[in-house]
């Protein structure tokens, strides 16, 4: 049984998910940090001082019995600011980090199958029609 958890762990993908995500976690935490910390400051003074947090919309004060009612749109606010640079984040390191795709490459359509095949080629893979350049161009 052991051995097959083994094999489970390295054969598949679990592994490299586990890792990513506690990463990801991580991650989270530090841009978290980076908007509240950081970004939202600044933000907050050219507001006049306010922490963006701390913007609502009061429907129902707080009574003696129940807790006040309120639209907090300002933690929506930050909320959306950290998702954003958290997609940010993620883009760039996909981008810098994961393989690209080959470019295409070039390919034509043979006029006896309609099936695409290579532009050097010579004879059609599909229905093995030959292909001069004249048929092809």
């Amino acid at each position: 049984m052991l051995s097959e958890f083994q094999t489970f762990l390295f054969k598949t993908n679990a592994l490299a998910l586990a890792i990513g995500v506690i990463i990801g976690v991580a991650l989270g935490t530090v841009v978290t940090s980076l908007v509240n910390d950081i970004i939202m400051p600044p933000i907050g003074l050219l507001l006049g001082g306010r922490d963006l947090a701390s913007l609502q919309i009061v429907l129902r004060e707080a009574t003696a019995t129940s807790d006040a009612v309120a639209i907090r749109y300002g933690l929506f606010i930050n909320a959306v600011i950290t998702f954003v640079i958290v997609a940010l984040v993620v883009f760039w390191i996909s981008r810098r980090f994961l393989p690209r795709d080959a470019p295409a490459a070039a390919t034509r359509t043979c006029p006896y199958c309609q099936e695409l095949v290579s532009l050097e080629a010579m004879r059609c893979k599909f229905c093995t029609s030959e292909l001069t350049p004249e048929i092809a161009r």
